[in-house]
Order: C-alpha cells, then structure tokens, then sequence
C-alpha cells in the first residue's frame, strides 16, 4: 500500500515539500503495476537466465546451443527458458523438430544493454 497522508510517517522537523509529494502521488504506478515490475526484475535477478539471455541478444538459438554455451543440462535451460518465454522476455519458433529462442522484442535488448553499461561505468 503506497503511503497517505494518513499513514504516512512523521518527519521529525515540518515537512516543506507537499507540493512535491502530491505530484509525485498523482504519477506514481498503481500497487499492482509496482507489484509486475518488482516481478520482472526478479526475473533478471538469476545469473543462468541473465546468461540465456546474452546469448540470445547474439542470436536466435534452439535448446541444446544455449545448453552448451552456458554449461548446463538441456532440462535445466529448457526450465529456465519457460520462465523467461511467461515473462515475455524471449519468443519461439518451430521450425520442424527445432525449436528456436530469440528475445522478445527491443526492450528486452535495451534492458540487458543499459544495465551492462550501468555496471561498466
């Protein structure tokens, strides 16, 4: 529940802002929307699905690629792979017996891209 004026804590000296508060009140997400993007992030917060997902920012890759390139079983990534493909982060596509991955769209790209950046200043 986001903070009311009712609920909100007391500062120790007057608070001089409202005006700044009552702006940011009235763009600030709802609980459920705050709620989604805390799940998404949590999502990026698994190094073996951060790595899938650096794989596939190079390619479209079926299972058994992914599985060799980062070291694990063809299960564990296909785990991995339904996790990030119900989150929205990676697509498929059938092409006989194959199954190709690739990432969902541009935001997937920017978010793996600006948080490397981030870590590399």
């Amino acid at each position: 529940m986001l903070f009311s004026e009712e609920n909100a804590p007391s500062c120790e000296l007057q608070h001089a802002h409202e005006d700044t508060v009552k702006k940011i009140r009235e763009v600030m997400p709802d609980e459920d929307s705050l709620f989604d993007l805390a799940e998404l992030y949590k999502i990026f917060g698994d190094s073996t699905r951060i790595k899938i997902l650096y794989a596939l920012f190079e390619a479209e890759l079926c299972v058994c690629d992914i599985a060799t390139l980062i070291g694990m079983s063809i299960s564990a990534v296909s785990h991995q792979l339904r996790i990030l493909k119900q989150a929205s982060l990676v697509n498929f596509r059938r092409d006989g017996k194959s199954v190709y991955y690739s990432l969902a769209d541009d935001h997937v790209r920017s978010i793996l891209g600006q948080g490397m950046e981030h870590i590399s200043e």
